[in-house]
């Protein structure tokens, strides 16, 4: 079998001796304050089992009230994933059995989701894949479960529930086995998670748990009998999307060499559920895959169908705003972007994007403030662990230093540094130019600057007047040594202008 720890994710599609088919299943926490069917809170990181009532715990007699905000929110959801809308929707008990579940049964939708048949447009930038529209099937509301602790506690015998995060409101996002590569796979969850942030449905914190990815994985084999599906794996416990990539590289790996050792065919083994170790980079066998029928749906007794109107559907769909797609192609068509630049910006918060437009529109130059962004401002946002918000230097700052680099009142090569002294000490354009000692040049004190090098370079003149203006470089270091103040392109022009002028 192959090196589990080779990066299989980098080769080629195209190579495969079979078709790779993904589907994924991504569970999304909603940005609510309080849990789905209670008034418990939702806050991360409280002490174990400090957020719990009898309702999310399934004590006899209580019952559940549905929150009308996590409905609110998944509705934005399905509406920007293009789905339709029904409107009349209800809930179903899920029943299975695991410790970190008490009722014995999970609060979810069957047949009537909620939203159903949208998609998702992906693309690389880098033109590795092409762009495509993957298929939602449906996007329904359920609640969470509690959590096991036993891999957390070193050195003990026994295993610990919390259950702070049951009864915690899930958007379920379920595609069609449309991808078909772990990079596709991997471009899906970023848009999807970029496009969940942008809307404020969700943190999508994986650290945290607000956002986890099931991947249903299986290959389409050409034999000289027919084409052979392998059975559906569900991969598990996959807690980062460069995880995805490689558990979904690793499994296709394992199902080829498993169907070339054993020659069996789709019904010969059982859809399986495997988790996935990302310290040994490998996939490991938990249980045989359950079907719809194992869980016994049936509708919730206890809770009423939600309805809603066309009129409010039309009313959250309005209230949308501009989605990341829409915004990378405005980037690319209105500000003169490359595909690659728009995606890096988009691909921050919108915040960021805001911060794009308001510098771009300032200086009227789409592609140098798209320069600025995604090398200055982005460098110091990763070093430092800022978001946009808590950048020192506002929109009007950056804009304000191009602007007095390109009126010649700040020089060109000493811009970078009036950045960083405005970033590091919070200071105005103004205030980072007498810090560093940096004053404007006039007209007049460049040309006497350069009638004086003139002087004392007559060979340099000589070679200039013979045609080599490339020997006027020369000048400028000399300029930059008697005024570091001075803008190069302004010293070059004044030479050239005074020598023809001799």
């Amino acid at each position: 079998m192959n090196d589990p720890a080779r990066d299989h994710s980098a080769e080629p599609a195209g190579e495969a001796p079979y078709e790779l088919v993904i589907g994924l299943e991504v569970h999304v926490q909603l940005a609510t304050q309080s849990k789905l069917f209670c008034r418990c809170s939702t806050r991360f990181g409280a002490e174990p089992n400090t957020q719990t009532c009898p309702v999310c715990i399934g004590l006899p007699g209580a019952l559940p009230v549905m929150n009308r905000q996590a409905y609110q929110l998944a509705l934005r959801a399905a509406l920007a994933l293009h789905c339709e809308i029904p409107l009349f929707t209800k809930w179903d008990r899920k029943n299975y059995y695991y410790p970190d579940l008490p009722k014995g049964y999970q609060i979810s939708q069957f047949d009537l989701p909620m939203s159903r048949q949208g998609w998702l447009e992906i693309r690389d930038p880098k033109g590795e894949f092409a762009p495509k529209r993957v298929r939602i099937t449906r996007a329904h509301l359920e609640e969470d479960a509690g959590k096991s602790m036993h891999d957390e506690l070193a050195g003990r015998a026994d295993s610990r529930i919390d259950l702070n995060r049951a009864g915690t409101p899930l958007l379920e996002i379920v595609s069609e086995p449309d991808l078909r590569s772990p990079r596709e796979a991997k471009a899906y969850l970023t848009e999807l998670r970029l496009l969940l942030v942008y809307l404020g449905v969700s943190d999508c914190n994986m650290q945290e748990g607000s956002l986890r990815v099931d991947a249903n994985v299986n290959l389409h084999i050409a034999t000289p009998d027919g084409p052979v599906a392998t059975p559906i794996v569900e991969v598990k416990n996959v807690n980062s999307f460069r995880a995805v990539e490689r558990a979904l590289a690793y499994e296709a790996d394992r199902q080829f060499e498993a169907w070339r050792e054993t020659g069996q065919r789709k019904g010969d083994v059982p859809k399986q559920t495997r988790g996935w170790d990302d310290q040994r980079q490998i996939t490991y066998g938990q249980r045989h895959k359950e079907e719809s029928s194992d869980y016994r749906y049936f509708p919730d007794p206890d809770l009423a169908p939600v309805t809603v109107t066309a009129e409010q559907v039309e009313r959250i769909r309005s209230g949308l705003g501009e989605l990341p797609a829409a915004t990378r192609v405005r980037l690319e068509t209105d500000y003169q972007l490359p595909a690659y630049d728009a995606d890096v910006i988009v691909n921050q918060e919108s915040a960021f994007v805001a911060y794009y437009l308001a510098v771009a529109d300032g200086c009227g130059d789409g592609k140098q403030a798209a320069n600025w962004l995604t090398q200055e401002v982005l460098r110091l946002m990763n070093e430092r662990n800022w978001t946009i918000d808590r950048f020192p230097v506002p929109a009007s700052g950056l804009v304000e230093l191009l602007a007095a680099v390109k009126a010649g009142k700040a020089p060109a090569t000493r811009a970078k540094e009036l950045f960083s002294a405005m970033v590091d000490n919070a200071l105005t354009l103004e205030a980072a130019m007498e810090r560093l000692g940096i004053a404007a040049v006039s007209a007049g004190e460049i040309e006497a600057l350069c009638r004086q090098l003139l002087a004392d370079n007559p060979r340099i003149v000589a070679d200039v007047k013979a045609g080599k203006s490339q020997a006027a470089a020369s000048l400028i270091g000399q300029a930059k040594k008697r005024n570091p103040n001075v803008n190069p392109n302004d010293v070059r022009a004044t030479c050239l202008k005074l020598i023809e002028q001799m």
